[in-house]
């Protein structure tokens, strides 16, 4: 497994192309510090070893020696270093020989660059000095995995492996952050497990190459996503090791979908007022303190045994250290590196200083540095075709717990559908539960519809843009008059609408934002008279039983004439008022107006009288509303009923139009193209090519301007005869004469074309004719596809016949003019009209 991380956890030798250092007599004196450092930490891990083992010997236990003993303090003479080197030659790296994923069917490595195809100089020492290295590590640790340094590209060559890294930055925006860059990097890739899971591939392809295929290893994922976060200026690295066969194979069949987790709700603490003197008392809490406690206790032992798993995580970390400066647990492959050493007390500093100035004393230093090359790699290019397809061939399915996550890329599907995330109640996923899926680039604004396979609930939400405003439609039929739920972008409406709520007996809106302070509305819906179709809301509405509005405070008026809520009760002829309260009261006043019918004993129609306005006053003794004053209220309440039921009648018509709408864009599923966009939009790809036909007119003219319309001419005169006057007349006479015949020739080419489309156009129209009767519809608008198609053709040969018969003459006299001036002819002609 290899990750690519965002510190330094482990690398042996650099991972980016710099500048390094050799072995020279400079760095003796560090070297022999380290030494007496490490000499007295391996005294120590010793000590603790014997103690170990004593005690252990007490318990009766089995002693375990280590398997490599530590020798102090050996001086190493010339005999034991020939010895060692004829060890060091004898040892081979065996790496296990294992086909590259990149093959030449896929990409042909006669045409990469020379640096994929062989080594520079410097390559060939760095790989020199890596397989010295690996050999000593081999002697060293013999029963280790021996290290990935050096594997072979896709030709076969091998390149240090720190080489292999490209830092680039993208020319894309979304890949400046870490976490959307290691997804385009899942998304754009196809995994392809390793042959052998315990054990490094024997090629480490480059990056373009990669790119090129989209599929590699986990090694090919690591490498691109470190170059791309090296470029886009992280600090990272990749690491070798170990991990889960989920891990390593992807398999996120026991992770849980990261979209289907829901974020944490950050609970506000709410600021508690102070209590008043005279507040009601909460009332008792009769819940047992027993079973408290004892949740209580239970979650405190769930903690107490999580802390101690943390703890114990923690301690095996606390085991890895991952200071690259510790000479103890890392070697370096290359000097110069800008990791700290350990540190060393300053008596023991000054010492081997001293001793080293006078070991030294003479010497002359020799520089002895190492060119880092650079990376054999060339700069990672992704088109911006590639970077908006993504997935390998436009489409990837990711499988998680109880989960299925498809995507597709921008445009593939014909209804704009970009991703699909499918839970189920089952682990084998095949019942069902929900299916979300998001959409780009809608002509309807859709962004994303929830499904609920269990309801039968679809919650549809929309972008900002919508002809309607709207922004959620949750429902479960598209049929008029069924439960759903709109709401709306209340900025985009002049009504200031927010939510619509529908059944098929009320209807509830919400507003915000009004000028008459209205913010709810709800209207009862009685049985239809005549059972008609659904949609016939606007011939024979649904009759209205009870409309209830309420408002908001105004602070203009007093709270005892600002209406709070009303309700107006048709069928009973009622209208109920409630106003809102005065400050630091608790009841309000409410009114309510009586609309009868009645005629009095000369047969009059009862206008009003006390009894129909039966009032709660608050206050009473403050003032007392006349008759006068409650019949002008009552008309008034009367015409705004009347405007109220219309309004009402006006939100079915929308709720009509919406669906209409909704089910057309469905239909449709029309996708917006921008204009930047010049290979999906039409209308730009063909001014575009407009443009170069225009472009390519005007260089055909400037080309023929340029060519010698007397050459065909004077080829008939012998070479070296010189030019007579009557020679001279008859070549103006011939070109003119050539010119006049090309202007009659395309006149009657263009005519001739006329004619053509006009005949096939009237066979077409008797032929429409003749079989009108037993045409389709699909025959239908083939024909008038045609007519239209033919009459185009005809009206432009129209206009060009026309434009040349205007501009004939006008060239003529342009080539007459022009052959008069001919240097050439200018001797022979003067004088000559």
């Amino acid at each position: 497994m290899v990750q690519a991380v965002l510190r330094g956890l482990g690398v042996i030798g650099p991972c980016l192309p710099g500048r390094g250092e050799a072995e020279s007599p400079s760095l003796d004196s560090q070297r022999h510090a380290k030494m007496e450092v490490l000499k007295e930490k391996v005294e120590e891990e010793e000590a603790a070893e014997r103690e170990e083992a004593a005690e252990r010997a007490e318990r009766g236990e089995k002693i375990m020696r280590p398997s490599e003993v530590r020798k102090e303090g050996t001086i190493m003479t010339q005999e034991m270093l020939r010895d060692l080197k004829k060890k060091l030659s004898e040892i081979e790296i065996t790496v296990p020989g294992r086909d590259s994923i990149i093959s030449e069917d896929t990409v042909d490595t006669s045409k990469l660059p020379l640096s994929y195809q062989s080594n520079t100089p410097k390559e060939e020492h760095l790989l020199q000095v890596a397989d010295n290295f690996s050999r000593q590590y081999s002697h060293l640790c013999p029963d280790r995995v021996p290290l990935f340094l050096h594997p072979l590209n896709e030709c076969k060559v091998p390149k240090f492996v720190s080489t292999t890294i490209r830092p680039t930055l993208m020319p894309y925006p979304e890949l400046y952050n870490w976490d959307s860059c290691a997804q385009f990097v899942a998304d754009f890739l196809s995994m392809v497990p390793l042959s052998d899971p315990l054990q490094p591939p024997s090629h480490l392809s480059s990056s373009t190459t990669v790119i090129k295929c989209q599929k590699g290893n986990c090694f090919d994922f690591s490498t691109l996503l470190c170059s791309m976060l090296l470029g886009a200026g992280y600090d990272a690295y990749c690491v070798n090791g170990y991990g889960s066969q989920d891990l390593c194979h992807m398999d996120l069949t026991r992770e849980v979908c990261p979209l289907t987790v829901k974020p944490k709700e950050i609970v506000q603490e709410k600021e508690m007022a102070p209590p008043k003197k005279y507040s009601v008392k909460p009332p008792r809490d009769l819940s047992s303190r027993f079973e408290k406690e004892q949740e209580m206790k239970k979650q405190e032992g769930i903690r107490a045994e999580e802390e101690r798993q943390l703890r114990k995580e923690e301690v095996r970390l606390q085991d890895l250290v991952f200071d690259l400066g510790d000479p103890v647990r890392w070697e370096y492959l290359l000097l110069g590196t800008d990791k700290p050493y350990l540190s060393v007390t300053e008596e023991d500093d000054s010492d081997l200083n001293d001793e080293d100035d006078e070991d030294n004393l003479g010497k002359e230093e020799e520089d002895k540095s190492f060119d880092m090359p650079h990376s054999w790699v060339e700069q990672i290019e992704i088109s911006p075709e590639a970077f908006e397809t993504r997935c390998p061939n436009g489409k990837k399915v990711i499988h998680y717990k109880r989960a299925k996550l498809e995507k597709w890329t921008p445009y593939l599907n014909s209804n704009g559908l970009v991703c699909r995330l499918s839970t189920y109640r089952d682990l084998e996923c095949t019942q069902t539960l929900e299916i979300k899926e998001w959409y780009q680039n809608r002509e309807d604004m859709l962004e994303l519809k929830h499904i609920n396979e269990i309801t039968g609930l679809v919650i549809d939400y929309f972008k900002p843009g919508h002809p309607q405003a709207l922004r959620v439609h949750s429902y479960t039929s598209m049929q008029p008059e069924t439960d759903r739920i709109m709401e709306f972008y209340e900025k985009a409406r002049v009504d200031g609408l927010i939510k619509r709520e529908e059944t098929p007996k009320t209807m509830t809106e919400y507003y915000q934002g009004r000028a008459d302070f209205l913010s709810y509305r709800h209207v009862n819906f009685g049985p239809r008279v005549k059972k008609l179709a659904l949609n016939s809301a606007e011939s024979n509405p649904r009759p209205m039983v009870k409309i209830t509005e309420r408002f908001f405070r105004n602070p203009a008026k007093p709270a005892d004439e600002d209406v709070a809520e009303r309700a107006f009760l048709i069928l009973e002829e009622r209208i109920q008022l409630r106003y809102h309260c005065r400050e630091d009261y608790i009841t309000a006043s409410k009114r309510e107006f009586l609309q009868r019918t009645d005629v009095d004993s000369k047969g009059n129609k009862i206008i009003m009288t006390p009894d129909m306005c039966i009032s709660f006053e608050v206050e009473p003794m403050e003032y007392t509303k006349k008759l006068l004053y409650q019949y002008e209220a009552m008309m008034q309440l009367k015409n705004e009923e009347k405007l109220s039921r219309h309004q009402a009648w006006e939100s079915e018509l929308e709720v009509l139009e919406i669906l209409k709408l909704l089910e057309e864009e469905e239909a449709a599923h029309t996708l917006t193209i921008s204009i930047y966009d010049t290979k999906r939009n039409e209308k730009s790809r063909e001014h575009r090519e407009a443009m170069e036909r225009v472009m390519h007119e005007e260089h055909m003219r400037q080309v023929e301007a340029q060519l010698d319309y007397l050459a065909p001419f004077l080829a008939q005169l012998l070479p070296g005869e010189k030019l007579t006057r009557g020679q001279a007349m008859r070549l103006k006479d011939e070109c003119l004469s050539d010119f006049k015949q090309r202007l009659i020739d395309k006149a009657n080419l263009i005519q001739a074309r006329f004619e053509k489309e006009t005949q096939e156009l009237q066979k077409k129209q008797q032929w429409y004719q003749e079989n009108q009767v037993t045409l389709t519809a699909e025959d239908e608008d083939l024909y008038l596809s045609y007519c239209s198609q033919a009459m185009f053709r005809i009206r432009i040969l129209e206009q060009r016949l026309n434009r040349h018969k205007e501009l004939a003459p006008l060239k003529y006299l342009a080539l007459e003019e022009k052959l008069h001036k001919d240097p050439r002819l200018v001797e022979f002609l003067r004088g000559y009209v």
